[in-house]
C-alpha cells in the first residue's frame, strides 16, 4: 500500500470516528498532494509525499514559534496537534550517530575538504537522506564534518 492510500484510508477512519481535528489535517496534507500532482502534472510517489509532509511539519514548527512568541497559546496549540498528526506519516529518524557516520561516509566519497564544499554534500545528503533525517539536521553535521578539527 502507498503512502497516498494509506493517509486516504486514515482519512476515512477518522471520518468514521468523527475525529475532526485529524480529519482536518489529513484532508489538508491531501490536498496539498493533490495541489502538487496538478501543479506539476506528476503523480507523487512516497519519496515525494514524504518531503511534503517534511515541508508542513517545518512550515507548522515555524508557525508555532510565531504563535508562542505572539501570545496565542491556543493556536500553537492547534498547530503542534497537526505535527502529531502529520509525523505519523514520517519514516523512522537516524538517530545522531548514524546522521553522523551518513555524512562521514558522504564526505568521504565526495573528497570534500572544507566549508567551500558544503553545497556539493549537501545536495548529495539531501538526495540521499531525504525523509530519513531533519534537514536542519543534516545541515549541521554537515558542517561540523567539513569543519576542521570537526
Amino acid at each position: 500500500m502507498s503512502l497516498k492510500d494509506r493517509i486516504t484510508e486514515d482519512m476515512k477512519t477518522a471520518m468514521r470516528a468523527k475525529d475532526a481535528e485529524r480529519l482536518t489535517t489529513i484532508r489538508m496534507l491531501l490536498a496539498a498532494c493533490k495541489q502538487r500532482e496538478v501543479d506539476e502534472r506528476i503523480v507523487l510517489d512516497d519519496a515525494a509525499v514524504v518531503a511534503l509532509v517534511d515541508k508542513l511539519i517545518k512550515q507548522r514548527k515555524d508557525s508555532v514559534a510565531a504563535f508562542e512568541q505572539g501570545g496565542r497559546p491556543d493556536l500553537a496549540a492547534k498547530e503542534q496537534a497537526e505535527i502529531q498528526v502529520l509525523t505519523a506519516y514520517l519514516p523512522p529518524r537516524m538517530d545522531a550517530q548514524a546522521l553522523q557516520a551518513a555524512v562521514a561516509a558522504l564526505v568521504a566519497s565526495l573528497g570534500a575538504k572544507g566549508p567551500g564544499d558544503m553545497g556539493k554534500v549537501m545536495a548529495a545528503a539531501k538526495a540521499e537522506l531525504a525523509g530519513k533525517a531533519e534537514m536542519a539536521a543534516v545541515s549541521a553535521a554537515v558542517k561540523k564534518a567539513l569543519t576542521p578539527g570537526g
